[in-house]
C-alpha cells in the first residue's frame, strides 16, 4: 500500500525565517505520523545550502496523486501559489497575512508588486475546493474579506526554547554598561513603523533619560531606502545612541534581550508577531501599538496603547521601566500569556486540519 505524502509548498526558503522553521516542523511531525512529507519552492528563492533540504516547485506536480494533500504557506505573491492551484490533489491553505503593499511604494518596488500580486491570488485561490486555515483570528478574517469561509486558526509555531540559549558573552560585554536599553527586533520595514519607534524614543531620550539607548535587531535587506532615511532621520534629531545591529544570533539576540529594560513595538501591521512573545519569556516588559493582530497575540499581557502621542508614550515608558510593583505585575501578566500559547497542542491542531481534507 502506498504511503499517503503530505508535502509543503513555500515562496521562499531559509534559515533564519519563521515561516520556513515552521515548515520544517511541520515536516517531522508529518514524518512521525506516517507521511511521506518534503517540503517544496522556487529554488532561486531557496539559500545555496539549504537546496538538498527543499525540491523544486516545478517537479511536485509530478510526485504527488489525488489523494495526497500539499500545504500551502502564503505570505507573498509568488509562482508557487499558481503551481498550488494547479495540482491534481487535495489542498490546505495556510495564510500567515500579507503586508498591504502601499507600505512598500516608493521603498521597494519590486516587493511593492509581489505583495499586490499575492492579495490578487488569495482571492483567486478562494474559489478552490481547499482547507483554509490561519494563524491568527485576525489572519482568519482577512481571508473571509477575501471570499474564504470555514477559516479554522492554527497559531503561528514559535520556538520559545530557543531563549534558553546561553547569550553572547561579547555582546553583554559590549552593552551591559548600565544605560537604560529599550529593544525592538523585527525587520527594518516601513510596516513595522520603525521612524515612528525612532520618534517615540528620542521623545524619551530628550525628556526623560538623556543616556539611554535603543537597539533595533533586525535586516534591512531589501528596504536599504527605508533603511537610509532612518539614520538621516536620526541624526537631523540628534539621537544618541541608536544601534540598528542588522541579523543576529541567537546568543547574540538573547544578550541583548538580556540587558534591554524595555520591549517598543510601533508596528501598524502584523499578522501575529512572534518577537512580542519571545520578549515575553524573556522576561522583558512589553509595550505596543494595538494594531492589527497585535491585541490578539498579546492576549492583555503587557501594555497596549492606541494613539501615537510620543509624550504620553515616553511617560508611559519611564513608568514602566522605573516603577518595580507595576513591571512585576505586567512580567506576571506576560508569563500567564506563555503559559496559555504553551499549552495549546499545534501538532495536534496540524494533524487534525489535515484528517479533516
Amino acid at each position: 500500500m502506498r504511503q499517503k505524502s503530505v508535502h509543503q509548498l513555500l515562496a521562499g526558503y531559509s534559515s533564519h525565517d519563521a515561516i520556513s522553521n515552521e515548515s520544517v516542523y511541520f515536516r517531522s511531525v508529518l514524518r512521525i505520523n506516517g507521511y511521506r512529507s518534503d517540503i517544496y519552492s522556487e529554488p532561486a528563492r531557496v539559500l545555496p545550502d539549504l537546496r538538498k533540504d527543499c525540491f523544486d516547485v516545478h517537479n511536485l506536480a509530478e510526485n504527488v496523486k489525488p489523494d495526497d494533500i500539499v500545504l500551502l504557506h502564503l505570505s507573498i505573491g509568488s509562482i508557487v501559489n499558481d503551481v498550488f492551484a494547479e495540482l491534481p490533489c487535495k489542498k490546505v491553505l495556510l495564510y500567515h497575512n500579507i503586508t498591504p503593499s502601499y507600505f512598500f511604494r516608493g521603498i521597494n518596488e519590486t516587493t511593492a508588486h509581489n505583495l499586490a500580486w499575492g492579495e490578487e491570488q488569495l482571492r483567486g485561490l478562494a474559489t478552490l475546493n481547499c482547507k483554509a486555515l490561519a494563524d491568527s483570528r485576525f489572519n482568519a478574517d482577512e481571508m473571509e474579506v477575501n471570499g474564504w469561509s470555514d477559516v479554522d486558526v492554527l497559531p503561528l509555531l514559535i520556538d520559545l526554547e530557543k531563549s534558553q540559549q546561553k547569550p553572547d558573552k561579547s555582546v553583554l560585554s559590549q552593552y551591559n554598561d548600565g544605560k537604560t536599553t529599550i529593544m525592538f527586533v523585527g525587520r527594518i520595514a516601513p510596516n513595522k513603523k520603525t521612524d515612528h519607534l525612532i520618534k517615540a524614543f528620542h521623545c524619551y531620550q530628550k525628556a526623560v533619560d538623556p543616556h539611554s539607548r535603543m537597539i533595533v535587531v533586525g535586516s534591512w535587506a531589501g528596504t536599504e531606502r527605508y533603511h537610509a532615511y532612518l539614520v538621516a532621520m536620526s541624526k537631523e534629531l540628534g539621537i544618541k545612541n541608536l544601534v540598528f545591529t542588522g541579523s543576529l544570533t541567537e546568543p547574540q539576540l538573547n544578550a541583548i534581550f538580556k540587558i534591554s529594560s524595555l520591549f517598543l513595538c510601533m508596528s501598524e501591521h502584523e499578522g501575529f508577531c512572534a518577537p512580542l512573545l519571545e520578549s515575553m519569556v524573556q522576561q522583558v516588559p512589553v509595550m505596543a501599538y494595538a494594531a492589527a493582530a497585535i491585541p490578539e497575540t498579546m492576549q492583555s499581557a503587557g501594555v497596549l496603547f492606541n494613539s501615537k502621542n510620543m509624550p504620553m508614550i515616553a511617560e508611559m515608558m519611564d513608568v514602566l521601566i522605573k516603577n518595580n510593583e507595576l513591571r512585576t505585575a505586567v512580567i506576571k501578566g506576560q508569563n500567564e500569556r506563555i503559559v496559555r500559547y504553551k499549552n495549546i497542542d499545534i501538532e495536534r491542531l496540524l494533524l487534525e486540519a489535515i484528517e479533516k481534507v
